[in-house]
């Protein structure tokens, strides 16, 4: 390769260089914010969770049993796979685990003769879902980088319905559970039917603080107009806050998997650079030799 064309490719290689550091600190900047809200929306997390497992414990077990987001169906013939995923790529392997994990899952449900639907959010899963011919029953993009609960709200809604309906008789949610910037996990957790148990069930994410070791004595509370009315507006409540810690451990999963990929990417654009530079320097000392051979070799004709 010529000494030119060398530097030619450095040269591109400083542009792809300054292109992905700067992604690197976007994605910094916005990893920030989104563990922000991830502890914001803790504290309220866990109150719900609490006033929902004391109105549950209260309530009569055939007003639990009445509850269709609490009933589970007798056969479970149609499974809803929700896949969150980003709006845009250059995150590693952000967005194709999701994708791979939920296909897998699929899989297994067709070849035990059950019907599957797809849910999709984020603009990576609904492309992804349409490119093999899987249409989604339900696309929610454009909100990826900063998810607000209205979207949490209409994704929920969407899956209620289907669930109450009887369209669907199970929902699964497929998302990148944050870990640290360096470290996602894919997460497959059951949405609906929203069991006794699962609302009894304690999260890490939403526990403030450790357990008081002592037994606490609990207060005696009165509920109007009844426990059971009061658990039929909790839960769906619930089912909101599920699908919106979802999306918020996806976009900080997502930032921080793009801020990783992008310092990889600095960093084998540096050692790109310092091969070419090597490389553009051999060129430059053999033209270099080359050039004072054919002086050499002038001089002694002349002599």
């Amino acid at each position: 390769m010529a000494q030119r064309d060398v530097k030619q490719r450095i040269d591109s290689v400083k542009n792809i260089a300054k292109i992905t550091r700067a992604m690197q600190m976007v994605a910094a900047a916005r990893l920030r914010r989104a563990e922000q809200r991830i502890a914001a929306l803790r504290p309220y997390a866990g109150a719900l969770r609490r006033m929902t497992r004391q109105a549950a414990e209260a309530a009569s077990s055939g007003e639990l049993a009445s509850n269709p987001i609490l009933l589970e169906h007798e056969q479970e013939e149609t499974i809803a796979l929700l896949l969150v995923t980003g709006d845009r790529g250059l995150a590693g392997a952000f967005n194709s685990q999701i994708i791979r994990a939920a296909l897998r899952a699929a899989a297994e449900y067709e070849a035990a003769g059950k019907q599957v639907q797809y849910f999709a959010a984020g603009r990576r899963g609904v492309s992804s879902l349409n490119f093999r011919k899987l249409e989604p029953a339900g696309a929610y993009v454009g909100f990826s980088d900063r998810p607000s609960f209205a979207d949490a709200r209409r994704i929920s809604a969407d899956l209620s319905s289907a669930y109450v309906d009887g369209s669907v008789d199970r929902v699964e949610v497929f998302y990148n559970g944050y870990i640290s910037p360096l470290t996602q996990e894919v997460r497959r957790e059951v949405l609906l039917p929203l069991q006794r148990a699962t609302i009894d069930q304690a999260l890490s994410e939403a526990e403030e603080g450790p357990a008081d070791p002592l037994p606490a004595t609990r207060a005696l509370v009165e509920y109007e107009p009844s426990p059971e009315g009061i658990l039929a507006r909790l839960v769906p409540d619930y089912v909101d806050i599920s699908v919106f810690r979802a999306l918020l451990e996806s976009t900080a999963s997502e930032h921080g998997a793009r801020m990783t990929a992008m310092r990889t990417a600095s960093e084998n654009a540096a050692e790109v650079i310092d091969d070419l530079t090597l490389e553009m320097n051999r060129e430059r000392q053999a033209e270099i030799t080359q050039e004072i051979m054919e002086v050499v070799a002038g001089a002694e004709s002349l002599t």
